[in-house]
């Protein structure tokens, strides 16, 4: 028995010394992956870095040029002044009024269209109906078409319908542009759901709202995690439709900081410009912080197959 047990331990350390040699851990190949990693980060974080320092200097610091320099005397004032008192046009509330505008304009506009985009989904993949696949052509076809050439019918088509220059309109044109490519994304995350589980649903009677909210709707938060994101980001980023689609007294915060920046009266502040900047910014980074893991799920268990 001990012999055995030596022979079958001398097998072994045989097998495992014919194994492939353990990897270096600064190998050449892991220098190249890991210091072209460390560039790109430097890359993207050195004009955060920027902003953020510059935002808490002040102006008499700032002349002296050292932008990549932390301050000296931290000062929050250029971010109140920014939010609260910054002139964006001819009022001087700051980018207040431009958030709570901002907010109006994204939380239905982000609802409405994953609503509606989710249900669009789970009825071109589990309902087919005649037409359908007419009907998913036409949204892929306009999902691509450029905004740009459509902002004129859309002014006309506003105006006659008595929303233009007004949130709501805004909100409409908003969850219109964004049906096309999150229904694709529902749709092709759907059929990557198992099938058995809506035949089996369909046979305990389960009708179509059933289906959808009991099975489709528990199995799809990472989808809509990454809708959520690509709405929340797309909708409040938007410069475009807020500057063209509603008037001064309710635009968008984005279209209120380009005011900020681009003024030509006084004296230019950039820390202000810097802070304000930053405060724009703040709610999608939020959201994809606080949901970026669901959003990763979401990606790799079907938002990206066909």
């Amino acid at each position: 028995m001990a012999s055995i047990t030596t022979n079958i331990a001398a097998h072994d350390a045989q097998g495992a010394a014919r194994g492939p040699k353990p990897r270096r851990a600064l190998s050449p190949r892991n220098i190249m992956l890991y210091g072209t990693l460390i560039v790109m980060c430097l890359y993207y974080l050195l004009p955060l870095w920027v902003m953020v320092m510059t935002s808490l200097k002040g102006m008499p610091e700032i002349r002296l040029g050292n932008i990549f320099s932390p301050p000296l005397e931290i000062t929050f004032e250029p971010w109140v002044k920014a939010w609260s008192t910054a002139c964006t046009g001819l009022n001087c509330d700051g980018l207040s009024r431009g958030f709570w505008n901002s907010v109006q304009i994204t939380v239905p506009s982000v609802i409405i269209s994953i609503i509606v985009a989710s249900v669009n989904g789970y009825a071109l993949v589990n309902w087919k109906f005649k037409g359908s696949e007419v009907f998913f052509t036409i949204l892929i076809f306009g999902s691509f078409i450029p905004y740009q050439i459509m902002l004129y019918p859309m002014v006309i088509l506003l105006r006659e319908a008595g929303l233009y220059g007004s949130l709501g309109g805004l909100v409409l044109v908003h969850t219109i542009f964004g049906m096309p490519i999150l229904t694709l994304l529902f749709r092709n995350y759907f059929s990557s759901l198992p099938e058995e589980l809506f035949k089996a649903a369909r046979v305990d009677g389960a009708g179509f709202w059933g289906i959808y909210f009991r099975i489709m709707l528990p199995m799809s938060l990472p989808m809509f995690v990454v809708a959520l994101i690509l709405q929340v980001t797309g909708i409040w980023n938007d410069f475009l439709f807020g500057v063209v689609f509603t008037k001064p007294e309710i635009y968008p915060m984005t279209v209120q900081l380009n005011n900020i920046v681009n003024s030509v009266q006084g004296v230019k502040e950039y820390n202000v410009n810097m802070a304000a900047t930053m405060l724009t910014g703040l709610v999608p980074l939020i959201i994809y912080f606080a949901s970026g893991k669901l959003f990763v799920r979401g990606i790799a268990a079907g938002a990206v197959k066909g």
